[in-house]
């Protein structure tokens, strides 16, 4: 079986997640290709898309939203995600046990007592009407008839049992807005497609499929970290005969679709700047084809990285003023510091529409 070291699945990655080479995709194909962008955080969605399409224009994904053809809401890893509408529909029904299992998990004993499709029940009647509406206000109105558990923890279990998306104007280009919350099928206008019966498993697949796409090669370790999904050995199985397998240095079996882009590992890589919680950095169990593992934890507070030579050599800020402050990890090459600066006054044009207000690269 062919081994793949870590500067070739490295450039896989780079490849797949659009950052090799900028794409000319539109962004509902674009968000679609990358399985949805991680949105906890309303503006980083712009970033990344601004490093991966060429001419990106920011007016174009706030469009989407306010036309509904792009979502915000809660799946992958029970964290908020920016996705296309047909995807949310095809695979919210997958996530259902795993969004209502997180949420226990954290307010253990919380719902002790309670009818949870009750209580779900409820809450869809709150929504019925579709006017988006703060978790406040919701859980005003369930804490009548449900007092004992925690209000933040009756919210969230809203989330987890009733499909929901967070309505515009949150994640709006250079918007600042609370979150205000909408039933999806009242916004989408029809419900999630259901699970499949007697086993079948079609969103497992699916899911399987788009993700080797997006992020493969792949351990399946790393699909259950990226989509928080326990139930998909089974949906891996079933699709196995399609699949190609190699192995990495670690003796791990990665497996992946046989037509998709595997570059050579000497492929120049560009500098890349991405927001916070990028799914390429996160979209793995064993992150160490992208960063070193001394700065793993850096990825889970929030930190914005910077790509030199593929690999997470920097963070990132805006300061006082508009300027984009990159501060290395590691010693940079003066061609290196350039290159940073380059791109990094790019991305400050960018967040400033125009209005440059420059970049400052630290001492390495």
């Amino acid at each position: 079986m062919t081994v793949l070291d870590r500067r070739a699945l490295n450039r896989a990655t780079l490849a797949r997640q659009l950052l090799l080479d900028r794409a000319d995709l539109p962004v509902t194909d674009a968000v679609a290709h990358l399985c949805g962008l991680q949105a906890q955080e309303p503006q980083e969605p712009y970033v990344g898309l601004w490093s991966r399409l060429r001419a990106f224009d920011p007016a174009v994904l706030s469009d989407l939203l306010v036309r509904r053809r792009l979502v915000r809401t809660h799946l992958m890893r029970r964290t908020v995600h920016l996705l296309a509408a047909d995807d949310v529909l095809a695979w919210r029904s997958r996530h259902d046990a795993m969004l209502r299992q997180r949420v226990l998990g954290v307010y253990r004993g919380e719902f002790d007592g309670v009818d949870l499709d009750e209580l779900a029940a409820a809450a869809r009647e709150v929504l019925a009407d579709g006017e988006p509406r703060t978790n406040a206000e919701i859980v005003s109105v369930l804490a009548a008839r449900w007092p004992g558990p925690d209000r933040r923890a009756l919210g969230e279990i809203v989330l987890a049992l009733v499909p929901a998306v967070q309505a515009p104007p949150r994640g709006l280009w250079r918007t600042t807005a609370g979150v205000r919350t909408v039933a999806l099928a009242g916004w989408l206008g029809r419900d999630p497609e259901s699970p499949g019966s007697d086993g079948d498993d079609p969103a497992g697949r699916a899911l399987v499929r788009r993700y080797l796409a997006a992020f493969g090669p792949a351990a399946s370790a790393d699909l259950r970290a990226w989509c928080g999904l326990a139930g998909l050995p089974a949906a891996v199985a079933a699709v196995r005969d399609e699949l190609v397998a190699f192995r990495d240095a670690r003796g791990r079996t990665l497996l992946d679709l046989p037509g998709a882009p595997r570059p050579d590992p000497d492929t120049p890589a560009p500098v890349r700047f991405l927001p916070a919680f990028d799914n390429a950095v996160l979209g793995y169990h064993d992150r160490s084809r992208i960063i070193d593992d001394a700065h793993r934890n850096l990825s889970v507070a929030g930190a914005r990285f910077v790509l030199v030579d593929g690999r997470v050599a920097a963070t990132w800020t805006v300061c006082g003023g508009g300027v984009v402050v990159v501060t290395p990890l590691r010693a940079f090459t003066r061609a290196e510091r350039t290159a940073a600066a380059e791109e990094g006054a790019a991305l400050a044009s960018f967040l400033s529409e125009g209005d440059n207000q420059g970049v400052r690269v630290a001492a390495g």
